[in-house]
């Protein structure tokens, strides 16, 4: 008999050890106190910048911003966007949702609805009302958004921390700040305001009201842009007067110095549309307390205005290279203000990027290098009358959208023909125009399964519901514009995949790793040092400091 309880108080002990260990393994491997969580995160996205602008510009930084960031921090030095296309919108959703597009339905900055037959942004919500300006700009919400993000598991389980998130674009705003955000806030570039949707509320806080009446927009739009450095420091950049640059309205080179014509509209496109978002950020820390009480805030931040920057000039212009050192004196301002205001070591900040960018394909041509310009006008117009020769009459193409094609499906079955058929027919054709390196068909990409590769890449970007039935894959330094200057993103290849990633703060060991690793991990990483659920679409891969 005592040998019988002997036998049965060990089996209920290993149970009960069993069950400790089991919730000590779910947390982390070396378990923390449930009180001990920073005080605040801050989630720095940098819109269109290369991992390479570290090193680039790293000897002329200063001190207090990026290299305080990569010295003190840890920094992923190989860290890749893992699916196509690399757009603004996928991007913000993929760095705080922990998935891609073909699990949270974010396949563009808009995207070709088929039952509507029209386009749909990213963030549009026309249920949605503005609050603080007129008009449109506020009919916003993250109702496309189709899991949650790090920033709604936060509000689930400790329902008094605060999101909140600016930006000057709506979508770098909207989708960070998640479906529970208490704030999402942009800019109206008619007004000078920051403004926001009915989603969050019927009115402005009284601190971004403040923020507003400070008339910093108004300021900014009668200064002139001139480089912080003598102009012949910018050794590692293009001559100022480059054919390859974009200009100002009204301006006949794109040269120093670029006067803001008292334009709301033209600060946004340069530096000083980072500042005012970073005086914005520090406005939010003040005026909602973020950071001063036991339940951890979340401070979501995109600088949206070094893609603008980026869009005219390109990679390799003095104007890139200045507004990256604007911006590092801005982040360097921004963690002082954090140091006072929460307490260097009680927050943590990680930053990142939404997408690279590719240079300017004349240039690439220019200096011996593949690139080119993919007319996709004629491409899809030939497409259009070969479809009209070999299926029958009629209009087989409906939209084109991200490089791809949307088909005509109701057409397809009311002639009873085969929609995979008319695709990879479709794909075949496609591939004859100079540039497409490869087509992807939908029935491909919703049938096969691909674990690496471009390929993969591509079936990860695919959404049945919003993808289209043909994609084009362009070859290595090509764009799909009608424009010589200037250049843009969107492709698989590493220029656009391959962007920065650093921790700093609460609990981060200083250091780097050169393993790759991908943006739907930082949000479950964000999760685990929170103890909070993963967010529901994500794979939970959570990055290693090592």
């Amino acid at each position: 008999m005592i040998n019988r309880l002997k036998i049965i108080s060990f089996v209920v002990l290993l149970f009960f050890i069993s069950l400790s260990t089991f919730g000590q393994n779910n947390l982390s491997p070396n378990p923390l106190q449930l009180d001990d969580r920073p005080k605040l995160v801050v989630g720095i996205v940098v819109d269109q910048m290369r991992y390479e602008y570290i090193s680039r510009f790293w000897p002329k930084l200063g001190d207090d911003g990026l290299k305080r960031l990569v010295r003190n921090g840890y920094s992923f030095t190989n860290h890749h966007y893992n699916y196509f296309p690399t757009y603004t919108g996928p991007g913000h959703a993929a760095i705080y949702t922990g998935t891609t597009p073909s699990v949270n339905g974010i396949v563009g900055n808009s995207w070709y609805e088929r039952r509507g037959k029209s386009g749909m942004y990213v963030v549009s919500d026309t249920a949605m009302a503005t609050i603080g300006g007129e008009g449109n700009l506020g009919k916003m919400s993250p109702a496309n958004l189709l899991s949650t993000t790090v920033t709604d598991e936060l509000k689930q389980a400790v329902p008094q921390s605060k999101v909140i998130a600016v930006s000057i674009k709506d979508r770098g705003a909207v989708l960070p700040a998640g479906h529970l955000g208490d704030g999402a806030f942009w800019y109206d570039d008619r007004t000078g305001h920051f403004v926001t949707s009915t989603w969050y509320g019927n009115e402005l806080p009284e601190w971004l009201q403040s923020f507003n009446e400070r008339k910093l927009s108004q300021e900014y739009s009668r200064q002139v842009w001139k480089p912080v450095l003598d102009i012949d420091a910018y050794t590692t950049s293009n001559k100022d007067n480059s054919p390859y640059e974009g200009t100002y309205s009204g301006s006949e080179t794109p040269t120093f110095p670029h006067a803001m014509d008292s334009s709301l509209t033209r600060i946004k496109t340069s530096p000083f549309g980072n500042t005012l978002v970073n005086e914005l950020a520090k406005a939010a820390v003040n005026g909602e307390n973020l950071g001063n009480d036991s339940a951890t805030d979340f401070l979501a931040i995109s600088f949206s205005s070094t893609d603008y920057v980026g869009h005219r000039f390109g990679p390799n212009s003095i104007e890139v290279a200045d507004t990256y050192l604007r911006l590092d004196r801005d982040l360097g301002d921004l963690l002082s203000h954090l140091d006072k205001k929460v307490g260097s070591g009680n927050y943590i900040v990680f930053l990142t990027s939404d997408h690279g960018v590719v240079d300017v394909p004349v240039s690439l041509n220019k200096r011996g290098l593949p690139g080119g310009l993919f007319d996709s006008d004629t491409a899809i117009d030939s497409l259009q009358a070969h479809l009209n020769r070999k299926v029958g009459q009629g209009n087989w193409v409906e939209a084109y959208r991200n490089q791809q094609v949307y088909l005509d499906r109701n057409l397809i079955e009311s002639e009873d023909e085969s929609l995979v058929e008319v695709q990879e027919e479709a794909a075949r054709f496609l591939l004859q125009f100079k540039g497409v390196a490869s087509t992807n068909t939908a029935h491909n990409l919703e049938t096969e399964s691909y674990s690496e590769g471009l390929q993969a890449m591509y079936q990860r970007g695919h959404y049945p519901k919003r993808s289209g039935d043909v994609y084009i894959q362009l070859a290595p330094g090509w764009l799909d514009t009608g424009y010589s200057v200037g250049t843009s993103h969107g492709s698989p290849y590493s220029y656009d995949t391959h962007v920065p990633l650093i921790f700093y703060g609460w609990n981060i060991p200083q250091g780097e790793s050169s393993e790759m690793t991908f943006i739907p991990q930082i949000a479950p990483t964000i999760s685990n040092m929170l103890q909070i659920e993963f967010p529901n679409g994500s794979q939970n891969k959570v990055l290693k400091f090592e």
